[in-house]
């Protein structure tokens, strides 16, 4: 697609990175590669959405349901989410990042904890991309956590029914304060959402490829962006 005037770049990509275990099986590798593979691309696609222009980036990294994989794999995913939030640390320095983890944290062991609020802290005043890890994250979860927030504050008096706004509604989620995803990508071929932002994908543009995660790059991405700019976003209008 020819770039002009028009084109343009979503403020904020959420993605579903997915195809890690048939990437590893296909190379006669264990799940474990894939993963690893997985969490490098990541790490570039962070710079590669930066360098398109692309403000906010969200990626789903352990789901709620993810805890029913064998426990070898939950292990070996942990130990991985260990060392890249530790390496994030300096990477969110170098690359002027801000990162933040969204989902229910207090699953986690307590020291993987204490890496994601470290993380969070040091690049708290980071102006440059605003990365979104989901760990531990499930949209129905996220939802059911925010409305136990609100409804306590009903109980006690400080709010009324009346005053839930959807903005109000919204300001409990994990995602408070940033703009709803424009565009959505999942790799791999599977076609479904699997509890990932429901609330905030509401009105996203959708783009599924065959492309398995550990094999997606910045062409990818760039493929990604050219069908949005195909789509037109009326948002229920005419």
């Amino acid at each position: 697609m020819a770039k002009d005037s028009a084109y343009k770049i979503p403020r904020h990509v959420a993605i579903i990175m997915d195809g890690n275990g048939r990437w590893a099986k296909k190379r006669l590798l264990p799940r474990k590669a894939g993963h690893v593979q997985g969490s490098r691309v990541a790490e570039q696609i962070c710079e590669d959405a930066f360098d398109l222009g692309i403000e906010y980036l969200t990626i789903y990294a352990f789901s709620t349901e993810n805890w029913a994989r064998p426990q070898d794999e939950v292990d070996a995913l942990m130990d991985l989410l260990r060392k890249y939030m530790k390496d994030s640390i300096e990477r969110s320095s170098k690359n002027n990042m801000r990162v933040t983890v969204i989902g229910d944290i207090s699953r986690l062991a307590e020291d993987l904890q204490e890496s994601i609020r470290t993380l969070e802290r040091v690049s708290a005043n980071n102006t440059g991309l605003k990365f979104q890890v989901a760990i531990n994250y499930g949209g129905r979860d996220e939802i059911l956590r925010a409305v136990r927030k609100l409804s306590t504050r009903v109980a006690a008096g400080e709010l009324s029914p009346e005053d839930i706004t959807e903005e109000v509604f919204y300001s409990y989620f994990d995602t408070a304060g940033m703009p709803y995803p424009d565009l959505m990508i999942r790799t791999s071929g599977e076609l479904r959402t699997s509890n990932f932002l429901p609330w905030q994908l509401a009105y996203s543009e959708f783009y599924f490829t065959d492309v398995l995660w550990p094999d997606f790059n910045k062409k990818e991405l760039q493929k990604a962006i050219d069908f949005y700019n195909g789509r037109d976003r009326r948002f229920g209008g005419v």
